[in-house]
């Protein structure tokens, strides 16, 4: 047998591409059905025999190291006969090899459906129950998913026969090959509708705006999906539905920020009732709390309020909501106020020079060393 490179028209290192293109060039002059010539059809079962050796990398590596025909390493020419010739004739002439077998089901899962839902942050933290309206496909209601108009049916294929599938055949070197093709009279379904319904148009279900309740969990941020099984759009021909799954957008606060299962919310008060000590109120979602400041209190520090924050999305329990302390500075002050504060640091052995606090100690000492010297 003629080296499989040289039939095909090829070099030793060509490509799977590059053989598959010669082999494409080289079938559709040679085939039976274009090229009745028997020296066509000897040529067209080498090129053949050729491309299912090299277009398979074990047996191309085989057949290299071999040259054995077949490609398997074995002794004798090409015996491992046409097992991947269907696939081929498949590929470049539309054979019915790989074709479906028996009529297909008119009945089919619908389609998952993906909505947008927004919530408030109290929301995210309780859980809420919203009742959205939607624009879905549902089950026909005339004819109950049978897509035929009601106290009518189907009937079998007169084409086909029911099977779904027409055969004819086709000539070939193996002789009569007879390949399927999906019916064109039933689509492959093997039965007709005579009348369809009405109201859906045989297909056993219409689009209508619905209206859904959804249970939306505590715990949930934005980008949360939630999936509900069988809420989706019903399926042609009375087939299930599929699922919706709920995108969950939480909106801004314009108190509390979210960090995790935490709260976190900032609150401003007096450099006076820092230094003193003091009690805030703070409206949660939970009510008004109390939060009491300690004397001399710095700004930043954060108190906890425990089990106020979001509910945990799986599992028991709540967050903290977390308030950070934000101690205010005046800007303005009048002059019993600046008279005030000066007191103030007088007492506390502190000297204003040029709107700066000195200290009367250590280093005030030093820098009056430094003054008597100059």
């Amino acid at each position: 047998m003629a080296d499989h490179y040289e039939v095909l028209g090829v070099s030793k290192d060509a490509s799977a591409e590059e053989i598959k293109r010669a082999y494409r060039k080289k079938a559709r002059t040679l085939h039976p059905d274009v090229n009745p010539s028997p020296d066509a059809a000897e040529e067209f079962k080498q090129v053949t025999a050729a491309y299912e050796v090299l277009s398979d990398e074990t047996k191309r590596r085989n057949y290299d190291m071999t040259g054995n025909a077949n490609g398997t390493g074995a002794t004798g020419g090409f015996g491992g006969g046409f097992g991947g010739f269907s696939d081929i004739f498949d590929t470049f002439f539309g054979g019915g090899g790989g074709a479906r077998s028996g009529p297909a089901s008119r009945t089919r899962r619908g389609q998952d459906a993906l909505i947008n839902v927004k919530i408030e942050l109290e929301d995210a933290v309780f859980g809420v129950e919203k009742t959205i309206d939607l624009q879905t496909a549902v089950r026909c209601s005339v004819c109950d998913g049978s897509c035929a108009e009601p106290g009518t049916g189907t009937q079998t294929c007169e084409t086909c026969h029911g099977q779904g599938q027409i055969r004819r055949p086709v000539q070939s070197i193996l002789g009569t090959v007879m390949t399927a093709e999906t019916c064109p009279s039933c689509r492959g379904f093997g039965d007709t509708i005579p009348n369809p319904c009405h109201e859906c148009g045989g297909q056993g279900r219409v689009r209508e705006r619905v209206s859904l309740t959804i249970k939306i969990p505590s715990g949930v941020d934005t980008g949360t999906r939630i999936q509900l099984a069988g809420r989706g759009e019903a399926g042609p021909a009375g087939g299930p539905q599929g699922d919706l799954y709920v995108e969950i957008k939480v909106g801004d606060h314009p108190v509390f920020s979210r960090d995790g299962a935490d709260l976190t919310a900032t609150m401003t008060l007096p450099m006076t009732a820092a230094a003193l000590g003091t009690e805030l109120t703070l409206d949660t979602f939970d009510g008004e709390q109390t939060i009491r400041v300690k004397p001399g209190t710095q700004s930043g520090s954060v108190e906890t309020l425990k089990g106020l924050g979001v509910g945990l999305l799986r599992g028991n329990g709540r967050g903290d909501l977390k308030v950070t302390l934000k101690v205010e500075t005046p800007t303005k002050l009048d002059d019993k106020q600046r008279e005030l504060l000066e007191a103030l640091a007088t007492a506390r052995s502190e000297h204003i020079v040029h709107g700066q606090t000195e200290s009367k100690g250590l280093f005030s000492r030093r820098k009056k060393k430094n003054r008597d010297r100059d």
